[in-house]
Parts: structure tokens; sequence; C-alpha cells
């Protein structure tokens, strides 16, 4: 019998390679989605597109508002910085394109999905390499979370050990994409900027397009999405 997981699909490349990560080690996967007032919207109808492509079992999209607390440049507070190479990205600091105890709330909306559809196994693309330097993207959180759910799930308490997957935490981004290219991903179909136009288009020069840049020049490869600003 084919184990369900909880995929968590932000409809960018870290999500979606993780989603093919999941259905390559045999889970069906179920996409959990989340419309949290984030400013580039535009990565739900990418998770769309992707969880349609890839047949999930079934792709919920959540919405919570987490522009009622704010604090973040995502959810449109102040501006997305922007630099011109990936080198400049500063990792001494929370940047503010952080969104305050985001992966603890998505995290916890996947284990009531998980505990409903009878699954023991979420997957999450946070990575604690090629990252803009956030708390809620480390092995220390996700080990600390994975204790608490175990202490605060019926599954948990029955016996039935939740995991959380994190396949490519201590991946380089060049790394996530070699794996993602060996098992077809569909990297068009994704969408990575925190500051897209109006057509979708990536900025180019925030810090994710940047780092989503940056992989696919390590791994040898051309993006094919069509950025605002020329990449050559």
């Amino acid at each position: 019998m084919t184990k369900k997981a909880v995929v968590l699909l932000s409809g960018g490349l870290d999500s979606t390679t993780v989603l093919a990560i999941a259905r390559d080690q045999g889970f069906e996967p179920f996409a959990l989605s989340f419309r949290y007032g984030q400013r580039h919207e535009i990565e739900l109808a990418a998770a769309q597109r992707i969880a349609e492509a890839s047949g999930v079992a079934r792709h919920v999209i959540c919405d919570i508002d987490l522009r009622i607390f704010g604090g973040s440049a995502l959810t449109a507070e102040f501006d997305v910085p922007k630099h011109d190479t990936a080198d400049e990205i500063s990792d001494d600091q929370i940047p503010i394109t952080y969104v305050p105890a985001r992966n603890t709330v998505f995290l916890s909306f996947a284990l009531a999905y998980a505990e409903v559809i009878g699954s023991t196994d979420i997957f999450i693309g946070v990575n604690a390499l090629d990252y803009s330097g956030y708390p809620d993207c480390r092995p220390e959180f996700i080990e600390a979370f994975s204790k608490m759910a175990n202490l605060a799930t019926k599954a948990g308490v029955e016996g039935n050990e939740l995991k959380i997957h994190t396949p490519l935490i201590d991946l380089t981004k060049g790394q996530t994409v070699e794996i993602g290219q060996r098992l077809g991903v569909d990297y068009s179909l994704t969408s990575s900027c925190y500051d897209p136009d109006d057509h979708g288009r990536p900025c180019g020069h925030c810090d994710s397009c940047l780092l989503r840049l940056k992989g696919f020049a390590e791994a040898g490869l051309e993006d094919s999405l069509d950025y605002q600003v020329s990449q050559t």
C-alpha cells in the first residue's frame, strides 16, 4: 500500500523539487499551499500548475492572513530588498523578507492535514545552506518541531511517529537543481520571485531570484523563466 505524505508546496523551485522527491521515494503526495497575504501571490498559480502537472492526490490551499501582524517585506509592509549579485546577500542578520513564525504556522497546518488523511510523513523544502538566513529553515528548528508534533498529536501519542522530511536541508541550490533535473522537474512551471511584476515575471534581483539563478549556474543550466531584466 502506497504511503501518503503531505508536501508543503509554495510553487517555488525548492518545494517543487521536494514534491518530485516524495513521489520518487514512493509516497502518494497531498499538496498543501497557503494564501497568507504574500505580495507574490503569483506563486499560488504556480503551485496549482505544478500540482496538476504532478497529479497529486489532492491540493489544498489554506487562507490565513499574516498581514494582520505584518513585520515582513513579503506581506507588503516594506520594500523587498534588491541586490546585483548573490554575494551581496548578508548572512549575518535575519532579512526583512523573513515572515515571523511562517514555517511554524505552515507545519502546524500540515500536521492537521496529515492526521486527517492518515499520514505520518510531511515534506518541506527548507534549506540551511543557500538561504537568506531564516531561523525556521535550520535543522534545530525542524528537530524541535518534530518533537513537539509527536507530543501534540493523536497520531504521535498513539505511537504513530510523525516524521518531517527535509531532503534539501544540507544541499546547495545547485545540487537541488541537479536533483530536480534528474527527476524530470519542469522548472518553467515554478515561481520563486518575492517581487514579480503584474505579468508574473521575476525581478532577478531579490534574494530568492539571485539564489535561484546561482543554483542554475552551479548546475551548468539556464533558467527558463522570463526575467524582467536580461540575465546574460
